[in-house]
């Protein structure tokens, strides 16, 4: 009987965990809180406008992770960005959006708890068991979110991994600004040295297969400002960023389009040390870049590592 896992974060770690099952002839289904995919491999569309909010590019070095860009490359869902790296192309999130191509995806199931009965795991949110084919009867469950989400998961499925509760990450405050063409004066990247706010400015309209005809900006807030200013309305962000980002750059010119986005866990400042964690007993493992490191790249090696690992184990 063919075996039927779920995956519970439809990031980049939970995407390359599901392709290995998968790759291995496993029945997957993979469920996420958001409407989309890719984690912080997002892009934000506001009519005319086009903006990578979360992660704004990635390297590749492994062999694994290289074939998986190459791929995407050759199908056009990637390019590479000057100097920075590779993209997703026309936007960030088609990145993941190709990685995940075959997997069945289901969204706006926000999982709180799992359970096992004596048919197999079921996996529930706030209001009940989630709305899932298979829910009830899953063999095993790979828990792929942020380490303090993933905690009480575990935790409800009576597993205790002490590990997950030293993973540190920081957070992000990000604006997204339009301008019209010709307004701001910098290249297609810009990273202050010792600015109390602005750690990192972005030109997407510069990125290949962007929208032409505006000046689309991501700003993204140093880690310590993010921690001061995280709980401020999103609209209160947009203001004070804005004021830090004009002193920085000299831009007068009014933007046509200034919204903010907050990021909880944007970047990992300590990681567990370990690619992913499995627990054989109840066949539930863990996996994300809070086990190696703040990479896309390592988030995709995790998964990839974690359900390898799972595929090995079970011959």
């Amino acid at each position: 009987m063919q075996k039927h896992w779920a995956v519970v974060g439809a990031g980049i770690a939970g995407i390359a965990a599901a392709r290995r099952l998968v790759a291995a002839g496993y029945r997957v289904t993979v469920l996420d809180k958001s409407r989309g995919i890719g984690g912080r491999m997002a892009t934000r569309r506001a009519g005319d406008f086009q903006f990578d909010h979360g992660a704004q590019f990635f390297t590749a070095r492994g062999a694994a992770f290289s074939d998986a860009v190459a791929a995407l490359v050759a199908s056009g869902q990637a390019a590479f960005w000057g100097e920075q790296g590779y993209v997703g192309t026309p936007g960030m999130s088609s990145f993941a959006k190709g990685l995940a191509a075959g997997l069945t995806l289901v969204g706006n199931q926000e999982i709180t708890a799992l359970r096992r009965g004596p048919q197999g795991w079921t996996l529930s949110t706030a209001e009940g068991s989630a709305t899932v084919d298979g829910n009830g009867a899953f063999d095993g469950v790979v828990i792929a979110v942020p380490a303090p989400q993933a905690v009480p998961l575990a935790t409800s499925a009576g597993i205790d991994w002490p590990g997950l509760a030293r993973v540190r990450y920081a957070p992000c405050c990000a604006l997204m600004l339009a301008f019209a063409a010709g307004s701001v004066e910098m290249g297609a990247s810009l990273r202050p040295v010792g600015d109390v706010a602005i750690g990192w400015i972005a030109r997407d309209d510069t990125k290949p297969g962007r929208p032409a005809g505006w000046e689309t900006l991501v700003v993204h807030a140093t880690p310590d400002w993010s921690r001061a200013h995280l709980e401020m309305p999103p609209e209160a962000i947009a203001v004070l960023l804005l004021q830090a980002f004009r002193a920085l750059t000299g831009t007068t010119a009014e933007p046509v389009h200034a919204v903010a986005q907050r990021w909880r866990y944007a970047l990992v400042e300590e990681a567990l040390g370990e690619p992913f964690l499995w627990e054989a007993a109840h066949r539930i493992g863990a996996c994300g870049d809070g086990c190696i490191g703040a990479r896309v790249e390592a988030a995709f090696d995790s998964g990839d590592q974690l359900g390898a690992a799972i595929v090995a184990m079970e011959v």
